[in-house]
């Protein structure tokens, strides 16, 4: 019994690694086709060279790629240091100070996340709309600044660590209540910083719906936008949308491997504390 437990589970995780994988390894190839050889191939055959690199050209200039991670940067910057600033303001709030309703609004936050966006998307686009921020990097900032419960979850996992006594030793030293979020709380929630920056991140850097939505312009394109500028009602260049998938990827994979243990270690040290 322990050989065929054994058994199983190593070919589960290989069946796993070979769904997660081969996705990867098809675009990959196909990215090298023309093509003509994209569509007179199997998705499973390699290509004809590994150095076309035409595809890549074709998606990094006709695609505006490089104005499209310029946009993607400066979106990023302020929806990431709002959701920091909003996000432990709101946890801090929650979890240092006793108000009236407070369990009726965490549960509010809870019942936010049950409600699919999509249902309130036409409200959203005449605030939006209403405000001067359509066609603007400042309605994706805008939408993305609002933070997630994600975040402020996190935020209120970590900051339940940090003790009280040195909110109450810095009171009696006359600090105030901004004093302390700012010069105690905050330096303390690093590890946290740290995760909800990654999740974050990910989260609007391949967010492709908001953008695609309040930003139509050709030049206020988003890393995720620029792929689908090769995709027309009659035929699409899935060769070169193959080539910038891979260039989009390519920076993600990068951080991730520099980063991943913060994630790992922000969401056990959150869990235990």
């Amino acid at each position: 019994m322990s050989y065929v437990a054994k058994s199983v589970k190593y070919v589960t995780l290989v069946l796993a690694a070979l769904v997660t994988i081969l996705p990867i390894v098809v675009i990959v190839m196909a990215s090298f086709k023309t093509h003509t050889e994209f569509y007179a191939s199997s998705p499973l055959s390699p290509p004809a060279s590994w150095f076309n690199l035409d595809n890549y050209v074709t998606a990094f200039t006709k695609g505006l790629m490089l104005q499209g991670f310029a946009n993607t940067a400066f979106i990023l910057l302020f929806s990431i240091a709002g959701t920091i600033v909003i996000g432990s303001m709101a946890a801090y709030a929650i979890d240092r100070f006793e108000f009236r309703f407070k369990k009726t609004t965490v549960a509010l936050f809870l019942l936010a996340t049950l409600v699919p966006g999509v249902t309130t998307q036409v409200a959203t686009f005449q605030v939006v709309h209403s405000l001067g921020l359509y066609n603007t990097r400042w309605a994706a900032i805008a939408l993305f600044m609002g933070t997630d419960i994600v975040s402020i979850y996190i935020f209120i996992q970590f900051m339940r660590g940090i003790p009280k006594e040195l909110d109450e030793a810095a009171t009696l030293d006359g600090a105030n209540h901004f004093t302390i979020y700012r010069r105690i709380i905050l330096p303390l929630l690093k590890p946290a910083i740290a995760t909800v920056v990654i999740i974050k991140g990910i989260g609007v850097y391949n967010e492709f719906y908001t953008p695609f939505l309040y930003m139509p312009a050709r030049n206020l394109g988003v890393i995720s936008t620029s792929l689908f500028r090769f995709r027309g009602p009659f035929s699409s260049q899935w060769e070169v949308i193959a080539a910038g998938v891979i260039i989009v990827i390519i920076p993600t994979l990068v951080i991730f491997l520099f980063l991943q243990r913060y994630i790992y270690n922000g969401f056990t040290s959150g869990a235990t504390k």
